[in-house]
C-alpha cells in the first residue's frame, strides 16, 4: 500500500469540493441555485455552503478528500495523491465563498382584516378552523392593497422566509420579492417528526387537512409541507429545494407521503423524489384519488356530502 505522510495527508484536506470539481471536474457540477450545486453522476448530492451531502445515501462532508474516499470509492492513499497529483500539474483556482446573505423577504403590508381571504379560501373548502390556526400563528395573512392571500414559511429560527401570493379574485398566482423557497408555508406537526406529507401548493395542504379533519382524524399531528411549486430541471427532475432544506433540518423523518398532482410534471416531480431519496426514507406515492390535485378531490368530496344530505330531506 502506498504510503502518505501527515503532511500530505494535512494538504489534502484542504481542498474543499466545490473548489475541487471547479478546477478539475467542472463537467461534473450543476448549478441549482444561488450557491448550491450537485454533481452530474449524483443529482441528490448537494454542494452549499462550504460542505456536500449525498442525500440518497445519507453520508456528506466537506472537502475532496471525503468526496474521492465515500463517494468515488477510492481507497486513502489513492485519494490523497490523486488530489496533490492535479494540485502540482495545475494549482487549483479559489472561488473565495460569497458570505451568505440571506434574502431580505419584503412582506406586503396586511390588511386590518382578511374577510377577502377567508370567504376565498372557505370557497376552495378550507375548513375554517384551519384557516383560523394558519392566522393565529402568522402562517396566512390578507394584503392590505390587493386582497391577495399570503401563506408564509418560516426557517428553524422563526424567521419568515419565504411568503406564496394567491389572488383571492382571479387566477393570479406568485411570490414575495426576497422569497427563498428553501423554506416553503408548512403546518408543522405536533407529533415526533417522523412523517412528512408534501404538496405542490399551500392550498393543497390545507385541502387535505380539512379531508383528514373530515374523516376524524387529527390534522395537526402530521407535518404538511407545501413544495412551492415542482419543475423539470433540465432533463432529469431533482428533490425540491424545500425538501431538501427540510430534512437538512429535520433529522427525525423517516416517512415522506406525496401527494403532487396528476398531472405529467407532478407524476414526474413524485418519480424524481422517490428516485433520489428513496434509498433512505421511505416513500410513498399517495396522489389524490381523483381530479388534478388534493384541492378538486376535497371539492369533489363536498359535493357529494352535499348532494347526501339533499337526498335525505
Amino acid at each position: 500500500m502506498p504510503y502518505v505522510s501527515p503532511e500530505e495527508v494535512r494538504a489534502a484536506k484542504q481542498m474543499d469540493l466545490l473548489t475541487y470539481l471547479q478546477s478539475y471536474e467542472p463537467n461534473e457540477l450543476v448549478k441549482l441555485s444561488g450557491g448550491t450545486y450537485c454533481t452530474r453522476q449524483h443529482d441528490s448530492l448537494k454542494i452549499s455552503n462550504g460542505k456536500w451531502h449525498w442525500f440518497s445515501r445519507g453520508i456528506g462532508g466537506s472537502t475532496a478528500l471525503d468526496y474521492l474516499i465515500k463517494v468515488q470509492d477510492y481507497g486513502f492513499p489513492e485519494a490523497v495523491e490523486t488530489i496533490l497529483g492535479r494540485v502540482a500539474v495545475r494549482p487549483p483556482i479559489f472561488h473565495a465563498p460569497r458570505a451568505e446573505q440571506s434574502k431580505r423577504l419584503l412582506l406586503p403590508e396586511a390588511n386590518n382584516n382578511c374577510d377577502a381571504v377567508i370567504h376565498y379560501l372557505r370557497g376552495r373548502g378550507i375548513d375554517r378552523e384551519i384557516i383560523d390556526y394558519c392566522m393565529g400563528h402568522k402562517l396566512l395573512f390578507e394584503t392590505k392593497k390587493y386582497h391577495n392571500a399570503v401563506f408564509v414559511g418560516y426557517d428553524p429560527a422563526g424567521r419568515a422566509r419565504y411568503a406564496a401570493l394567491r389572488g383571492t379574485y382571479g387566477d393570479f398566482k406568485g411570490e414575495v420579492t426576497g422569497s427563498d423557497k428553501h423554506y416553503s408555508f408548512a403546518l408543522t406537526g405536533s407529533g415526533h417528526g417522523e412523517t412528512v406529507h408534501l404538496f405542490e401548493a399551500a392550498i393543497d395542504a390545507l385541502s387535505y387537512a380539512t379531508l383528514l379533519k373530515m374523516t376524524g382524524r387529527d390534522w395537526r399531528k402530521d407535518t404538511l409541507l407545501s413544495l412551492a411549486g415542482v419543475y423539470k430541471a433540465k432533463t432529469e427532475y431533482t428533490v425540491p429545494m424545500a425538501l431538501d432544506q427540510y430534512l437538512h433540518d429535520h433529522s427525525t423523518v423517516e416517512t415522506l407521503l406525496l401527494h403532487l398532482d396528476n398531472d405529467e410534471v407532478g407524476r414526474g416531480a413524485t418519480q424524481g423524489i422517490i428516485k433520489n431519496l428513496g434509498g433512505k426514507y421511505r416513500v410513498i406515492d399517495s396522489p389524490s384519488p381523483t381530479g388534478k390535485d388534493v384541492n378538486d378531490y376535497l371539492m369533489e368530496r363536498i359535493e357529494r356530502h352535499r348532494r347526501k344530505e339533499e337526498q335525505t330531506r
